[in-house]
């Protein structure tokens, strides 16, 4: 009955908060099922929330691990543009690209609503192993799963908004889905709570369900809490936690780590799972495939946002294989992946276009599909990890120097490039920063990294940024449902 009873109360919350948005490149597809969905319990034998907790993870993909990604993380940095035609999402691209926020922008709403809805299948899970009392290993898993989950998920709304209501309860009512906002130090201590128990509980790996939370992936987004509060000590030691745990390592192929066969891979600590199967079901969202070229015929890969600038192009060191590994270019052939050379711009709309969204020829032929609906979202990776190390070790003095500069140069020995040449600890911020940027360009980092840092306004004032845009504001539906009880955010 419950679960019954929580489907109508969250299709009535849909409703009363979610505004549909039509955009003239919007793919028609299904919600699905999460990868490895299961009938019942039964059929797994572990804890009594187990279906539900897959649930979760299906929501991840449908409500979060859409376009709306890109647009908050990538686009509002010195990495990315919107990209496409000029006329095609204008409003999007005045919104996030020359920071004109608006609260009743689509992409706004649906990035809120999407989160509580994962939030609330979080809560529910949670709540319903609390009230049932149960203590068995599964059930003690499903309860971390969730709070795993419902962690990042506040993690990314407090990254965007700053202050949001925490929300604990199941959604019995429409009115449980509203609560004034928190504080930020309140919510970090709600996500960190949260992350305290799931790492005793989350297993360090899993056998025959890839993408399920681990202790890696609650251990690494500690780490990222505590980085964007500046507890150098504590990032530095979940850090280390991560990589003395032995179970990651750097995939020694670039192009492998942003293909098919890199999904899950030895890099992976946490993916939002997608993919096409043989036999032609499909469990995907608009991720990938609205980065893809622009074109036409074989050049029809998708609907061309999330470009890079030359001010990225122009961030790698000569030699540095991470470039033709990041970046697509109009006219120049796409370096082995098998199609050949790209038309030149124009006739395409964007000189350069996001390669780690690109695919093998060898795979579309295959699968009989253009664009890109098969790679996982990266949510964390190894390098992010060793990256944040060297970052934490380096500002808290925790970490010899030696220590710090073998967390780099690992990841630039991949690229192709010799060991930095940076010594002492201010030399050593600015090899991480750049490394960060080219390192993990266009995966929704550049922009907050900017911000933590110190260093948005220097860097993106010319692109119209002020202080105030660190924070977007709260969706003005959200503050209307609310009925007041959500207030907007300062200078909105």
């Amino acid at each position: 009955m419950k679960n019954i009873k929580r489907n109508q109360i969250v299709k009535t919350w849909t409703l009363l908060c979610l505004m549909l948005v039509s955009f003239s490149c919007q793919d028609d597809f299904l919600d699905r099922l999460p990868l490895g969905e299961v009938a019942n319990n039964e059929e797994l034998g572990v804890g009594g929330q187990e279906a539900a907790v897959f649930g979760i993870y299906s929501l991840l993909r449908t409500r979060v691990g859409g376009w709306e990604r890109y647009w908050f993380g990538s686009i509002r940095s010195d990495d990315a543009q919107k990209g496409s035609t000029p006329g095609d999402a204008a409003a999007f691209g005045n919104t996030f690209n020359d920071f004109q926020y608006i609260p009743t922008s689509g992409l706004n709403n649906t990035w809120w609503n999407g989160h509580y809805e994962v939030i609330f299948a979080c809560n529910e899970v949670i709540n319903n192993i609390a009230e049932a009392g149960d203590t068995d290993q599964g059930s003690l898993i499903n309860d971390a799963e969730a709070r795993a989950i419902r962690a990042l998920m506040y993690f990314e709304l407090r990254r965007d908004y700053g202050e949001v209501p925490i929300i604990t309860v199941t959604i019995d009512v429409p009115s449980d889905a509203f609560a004034p906002k928190s504080s930020i130090a309140d919510i970090e201590k709600f996500i960190l709570d949260d992350l305290i128990i799931a790492e005793q509980s989350l297993p360090i790996s899993w056998n025959g369900f890839p993408g399920r939370a681990s202790s890696g992936f609650a251990k690494s987004l500690l780490a990222r809490v505590y980085l964007h509060q500046n507890d150098w000590v504590n990032a530095y030691a979940k850090s280390k936690e991560v990589i003395d745990s032995g179970v990651y390592s750097l995939d020694p192929s670039l192009v492998n780590l942003f293909e098919r066969g890199g999904n899950n891979g030895v890099e992976s600590i946490f993916e939002i799972q997608q993919t096409v199967t043989e036999n032609g079901d499909s469990f995907n969202s608009n991720y990938f495939i609205s980065q893809g070229v622009r074109g036409t015929g074989v050049w029809n890969l998708g609907w061309g946002f999330n470009t890079p600038t030359e001010n990225l192009v122009n961030a790698f060191e000569a030699g540095d294989a991470r470039r033709t590994n990041t970046i697509l270019e109009s006219g120049q052939d796409d370096g082995g992946f098998g199609s050949g050379v790209l038309p030149g711009f124009p006739p395409l709309a964007q000189q350069y276009w996001n390669k780690k969204a690109y695919t093998m020829n060898s795979v579309r032929a295959g699968l009989a599909i253009n664009g890109n609906r098969w790679e996982n979202i990266k949510i964390f990776r190894y390098a992010d990890v060793l990256l944040m190390a060297a970052e934490a070790g380096n500002e808290s003095g925790a970490a010899s120097q030696g220590e710090i500069l073998d967390f780099i140069n690992s990841i630039r020995s991949r690229a192709g490039l010799p060991n930095t040449n940076a010594s002492g600890q201010s030399s050593i911020r600015d090899a991480i920063k750049q490394e960060r940027r080219v390192e993990l360009a266009l995966e929704e980092y550049r922009f907050y990294d900017l911000v933590r840092w110190g260093d948005a306004s220097s860097v993106l004032g010319t692109l119209g940024y002020l202080p105030k845009h660190e924070f977007f504001p709260i969706p003005q539906d959200a503050i209307d449902q609310s009925g007041g009880v959500i207030v907007q955010n300062p200078n909105y």
